[in-house]
């Protein structure tokens, strides 16, 4: 039986995330913006946070954290890595390791570019992914303290994933990354499409996350350094891909 997941938008454009095992009735909350809208969530469902998985030490993805441990009584896990800078965990990881939700088990990434220490859960028996603000819809991370060549490092690492991973990603920014993403991307009839598909989708405020793997491998600007055609488009025919890479990170924080 796979994990049930629910996207709970929190703050402005933050996302957070339920994980629940049916069979076993544990859940997971993936990072805290805020506690009362995960609270009211768990409520409505009447589920209980059993463990709290922590992306990374920025405020909008941990603020929330005392106060729904304090509450739920809730597993704080988190990278070690980053314990000087995270609230304070119960369980610090690693990448390689392996955190149990139920009878669901999930693999901790380094996806570190964003943040050095940022992670990721992979539970491929649920097909899901949550990257928080590394690998996002359409988009990535700003380098605020990692390497281009290591953001590349990390989405390339998850871009090895099965096509059928759905991305559960951080924020609602698919609609300006899908507006950058043309501008990289002008002929790719599959972008074209999403895009027209997430205008629809934020018209009705609908969210426009997860999102599939094999989505983000065809139309995402970032996973598709390594192209002959992204790679000429931007003069930069004989660049390696992690190059070409860091002149699409330096064109999005200027757009």
């Amino acid at each position: 039986m796979t994990l049930e997941i629910v996207t709970v938008p929190c703050l402005k454009d933050n996302y957070a995330y339920l994980a629940h095992d049916p069979a076993t009735g544990a859940t997971a909350v993936i990072d805290v913006p805020a506690a009362a809208p995960l609270l009211n969530a768990l409520r409505d469902r009447g589920w209980k946070a059993s463990h709290i998985l922590i992306t990374h030490h920025h405020d909008d993805h941990i603020v929330g954290v005392p106060a729904l441990a304090a509450a739920t009584g809730a597993r704080v896990i988190g990278a070690g890595a980053d314990a000087h800078r995270l609230p304070q965990l119960d369980e610090a990881v690693s990448p390689g390791d392996t955190i149990r939700i139920g009878m669901d088990e999930g693999a901790v990434i380094d996806v570190s570019g964003h943040t050095i220490g940022h992670v990721a859960f992979h539970f491929p028996a649920s097909n899901a992914l949550f990257t928080a603000d590394s690998l996002m819809a359409l988009g990535c991370g700003r380098l605020f303290e990692g390497t281009a060549p290591q953001m590349w490092a990390s989405l390339s690492r998850l871009a090895r994933l099965p096509g059928n991973t759905k991305v559960y990603s951080g924020h609602e920014y698919t609609a300006s990354n899908a507006r950058f993403a043309l501008e990289i991307d002008p002929d790719n009839t599959d972008l074209m499409a999403r895009a027209k598909a997430v205008a629809i989708a934020r018209e009705k405020n609908q969210p426009t996350v997860p999102s599939l793997l094999s989505e983000e491998l065809a139309t995402n600007p970032f996973l598709r350094a390594g192209r002959p055609e992204i790679k000429a488009r931007l003069g930069l025919a004989n660049a390696d891909d992690a190059e070409v890479f860091a002149e699409i990170r330096r064109r999005k924080d200027r757009f």
